[in-house]
């Protein structure tokens, strides 16, 4: 037979067998329209622990989620301080300008639960501290014959105190938000409340004068700066929704704290 013959194709032909590459080719096709993601997921169920191609905000989540080993395994909390110093002393600096109404949008990509606990702690033991001085001032200020006594329930009231309000406030914002149908995020919320509470630190020093004229000046400029940040910052929070009263809410929760301080522990 003629060579040139052999060259016609034949796929067309009846009975012929179409050539495997073309299968092989269909399958590799295929298998590349659904590419996955390796390595698989970890906790996923049993065939199906490859993570597909999808946005970045479900790639986080899907993170978050496999991180959180239950609520009492101490891991579970682990990404909520990866923050380094220079992260913290910024979030405490722009804590300070209460005009700053975007603090939610500065921690969006990784809020932290440093300010929370550190910076309440900080507060409980300065406050009980320095309200012991400020006291015993003031009564030496009147007598002089006045001796030095540590006062252990301003330790007690002060835990009682900081810890309540600034675990259960943002919790309570937080639970009241998503019932009026709007999102929250607990976490968020217990970042903000925590670091809103520094410029208290730096004010109980001041408090320490026996003025009392100066005291009240001094707790109502900072309760003054603590509650319009936190109040602004959830004004722009639920920006686009009728719920400005939360923001409100939250201001005169804020300026409360700030009285209770002045009055239990600085009178």
């Amino acid at each position: 037979m003629d060579e040139s013959y052999t060259s016609l194709p034949t796929s067309h032909l009846l009975g012929s067998v179409p050539a495997v590459i073309s299968e092989e080719k269909k399958t590799t096709d295929s298998a590349e329209a659904r590419l996955q993601i390796f390595p698989p997921n970890n906790g996923g169920e049993k065939g199906r622990g490859y993570q597909s191609i999808g946005s970045s905000n479900d790639g986080e989540e899907q993170q978050a989620t496999n991180n959180w080993k239950g609520v009492f395994n101490i891991s579970s909390y682990i990404q909520y301080f990866n923050v380094d110093t220079d992260i913290v002393l910024d979030r405490i600096k722009y804590s300070l300008y209460p005009i700053n109404g975007d603090f939610f949008r500065k921690i969006d990509a990784n809020p932290d639960l440093y300010g929370l606990i550190w910076i309440s702690t900080t507060l409980v033991f300065v406050i009980a501290a320095l309200g012991n001085c400020a006291t015993y001032l003031m009564d030496r200020h009147t007598d002089k014959k006045t001796t030095w006594s540590f006062d252990v329930n301003y330790v007690n009231v002060a835990a009682v105190a900081v810890y309540g309000y600034a675990l259960l406030v943002p919790t309570a914002f937080s639970f009241m938000l998503q019932y009026l149908g709007s999102n929250s995020s607990l976490v968020r919320f217990w970042c903000m409340w925590g670091y809103s509470l520094f410029i208290f630190i730096l004010s109980s020093f001041l408090l320490v004068i026996p003025v009392e004229f100066l005291r009240w000046l001094i707790i109502l400029i900072a309760g003054s700066a603590s509650s319009c940040f936190v109040a602004l910052n959830m004004r722009s929070y639920i920006e686009g929704t009728d719920l400005t009263m939360v923001a409100v809410a939250s201001f005169i929760l804020q300026f409360a704290l700030s009285l209770f301080i002045k009055i239990w522990f600085f009178p």
